[in-house]
């Protein structure tokens, strides 16, 4: 049985000022973990630092290649350790690849696999110490093909294979690395960061529900949940795995 308390960890979150992030944030929090969550806009951030002690918000754009060390060096000057790293900042658009271009793939791939890289690399002294963890949120789309998707289900499939990587990479010095591949859930991703209209969105939902056997999109929390279970220390036999919490979508 897993006890879930974080008293005295700490735990890096990137956009964590909105959905999957900030639920995650929150639940840690909750249990006694000190939180830093990243994310471009500092009004949301302070927001939600205001409404939790042990929450303090960080501005940095995950396409910011400086952005990495610069996040860690906070959370280490704020509380002196790190223990547990979740890469969940990500970028998306439906792309044709008709229309495919140079910047499109750089700016996908900036955020979904180089920021992740970069700020693990940052992290990696401090996690050794902690024998903490990293945890990257993945997507159903990372082994499930879409069409106008390949850029962003390519750029999932990387991470997942990170993930992979890592965990051999990074097992001798005892850090553990999984990832979750999140099937869709209620957030402002498909405006935000697909950049879809209004009329798009609630056509993308219906056929969503449509597709996922359990018959409804999730919510964050429902991510969130076990974005907790695998950061817990007495999960400290699991590593390398990408785990589906999608409401059965990967099979369907």
């Amino acid at each position: 049985m897993l006890v879930m308390t974080y008293t005295d960890k700490v735990a890096i979150i990137t956009g964590g000022g909105a959905g999957i992030g900030l639920a995650a944030a929150q639940l840690l929090a909750s249990k006694g973990a000190k939180v830093l969550i990243t994310g471009r806009r500092t009004n949301v951030l302070d927001k939600i630092a205001a409404s939790h002690p042990d929450i303090e918000g960080f501005t940095a754009d995950a396409s910011d290649p400086e952005a990495a060390a610069r996040t860690v060096a906070a959370a280490i000057e704020r509380w002196g350790r790190l223990d547990i790293v979740i890469n969940n900042a990500g970028s998306g658009a439906i792309q044709p690849l008709a229309t495919a271009n140079a910047q499109a793939i750089n700016d996908i791939f900036a955020v979904n696999v180089t920021a992740p890289t970069l700020l693990a690399a940052a992290a990696l002294p401090y996690l050794e110490a902690s024998k903490g963890t990293i945890i990257n949120i993945s997507s159903t789309f990372g082994s499930k093909a879409g069409a106008g998707l390949s850029l962003y289900s390519a750029s999932k499939a990387a991470m997942e294979q990170l993930t992979r990587c890592w965990a051999l990479e990074l097992a001798p010095k005892g850090i553990r690395v999984n990832a979750i591949a999140s099937g869709p859930v209620e957030s402002d991703f498909l405006r935000e960061r697909m950049g879809l209209s209004d009329e798009q969105i609630a056509a993308v939902k219906e056929q969503e529900v449509q597709a996922i056997p359990l018959g409804r999109r999730g919510v964050p929390d429902d991510v969130a949940r076990w974005i907790v279970h695998l950061a817990d220390p007495e999960a400290s036999w699991i590593t390398g795995q990408v785990i589906p919490v999608d409401g059965g979508l990967t099979i369907a």
